[in-house]
């Protein structure tokens, strides 16, 4: 694939656009214990579409680079956050099984689904999740304690399958869960920060060995489904980000991080319905 036709004022801003992302991947990592994955993967899916990547092909390595980029984000963000103490270990020891499982067979459905399976999945994340944590109740709970190890293991399982097709850490969803559970919410932001990397390794090597046989309609420097070029700039920024993003979060109160993540998955998600339908 040739990019030599895009003028150079078009590929600077291309990079202007990745660096600024990097910059707010790795703040929002550390201040909602995501892994960037939702503010990602709509510049990288814009940015490929300026370099004339294949419609068919344009989503999943959106995805895909994404989640090469939440390895070193993630791992950033959860030391910050363990540093603090803020951890919940019992919470990542019960859920690194099945998630594993969950991304392996939740990567294996992605890189074989239409992209706007991938598209649609993201959208409805963003919308559910948001709802919950603008309009949800201190009464919406599922419990005071964390569940038995079958419906920990099923949702494990289920936060690992769902995140290979949106492109995320699983942090937004598992911070949903553990919150339903009355876990703190600086807590509960910190344990999914530690959840970023069991979800996107093996799902980072899922795109790329999905995306082997398609390299063709893949830009150079492409390793499957994963851009290099787009992973070591956002990922490199982000990855210096993400402690000021940590240091952040424990500056706010509860209903404040609430109402920010909420907002911002809103926006997210309605910016992408815009870009579905345009």
């Amino acid at each position: 694939m040739d990019i030599s036709t895009i003028p150079l004022d078009q590929i600077l801003w291309l990079t202007a656009a990745l660096l600024a992302a990097g910059l707010a991947t790795g703040i929002l990592a550390g201040l909602f214990g995501i892994g960037g994955g939702a503010i990602v993967v709509p510049v990288l899916f814009e940015v490929f579409t300026i370099m004339n990547v294949p419609e068919a092909a344009r989503m999943h390595l959106a995805v895909g680079t994404s989640l090469a980029i939440i390895v070193p984000t993630a791992l950033r963000s959860y030391m910050a956050h363990r540093a603090r103490s803020a951890v919940r270990a019992d919470a990542l020891r019960r859920w690194a099984l099945p998630l594993v499982i969950g991304v392996i067979v939740g990567g294996m459905l992605a890189t074989v689904s239409p992209d706007r399976v991938l598209k649609f999945a993201f959208v409805a994340f963003a919308v559910l999740m948001s709802f919950k944590l603008l309009f949800g109740r201190a009464s919406w709970t599922l419990g005071n304690e964390l569940p038995g190890p079958a419906l920990m293991n099923t949702y494990g399982f289920g936060v690992g399958l769902v995140s290979p097709l949106i492109g995320i850490s699983g942090g937004g969803i598992a911070s949903v869960i553990l919150t339903l559970y009355k876990v703190p919410i600086h807590q509960a932001i910190a344990t999914s920060a530690g959840l970023g990397a069991l979800i996107a390794v093996p799902g980072t090597i899922s795109y790329i060995v999905g995306g082997l046989s398609h390299m063709s309609e893949l830009p150079p420097l492409s390793l499957g489904y994963v851009s290099v070029p787009g992973a070591l700039l956002v990922g490199g920024i982000a990855t210096l980000a993400a402690p000021l993003g940590a240091r952040l979060a424990h500056a706010f109160t509860k209903r404040q991080l609430e109402v920010g993540f909420g907002l911002y998955l809103l926006i997210v998600g309605m910016r992408f319905v815009v870009g579905m339908f345009a």
